[in-house]
């Protein structure tokens, strides 16, 4: 019966190793949710960013020349 228990403890072992394991997964991957919605968002600002920045560029031929011209 020693090694029924014995089998049993490892079973118990790796089952606990394994839940630990998920509960470290998960947090990564809320982690890395957190990141990507930062990511997107930040993403969002620089893409509107440079879109505004693209329509206030005048063409070169409505630009007056620099003073030392």
């Amino acid at each position: 019966m020693k090694k029924c228990d014995e089998r049993f403890m490892d079973i118990e072992m790796a089952l606990s190793n394994l839940e630990r394991m998920v509960d470290d997964l998960n947090d990564m991957i809320i982690r890395q949710g957190k990141d990507i919605a930062f990511l997107q968002k930040q993403n969002h600002f620089l893409t509107e960013a440079l879109r505004n920045a693209q329509t206030s560029v005048k063409p070169e031929e409505e630009e007056t020349p620099p003073p030392h011209y």
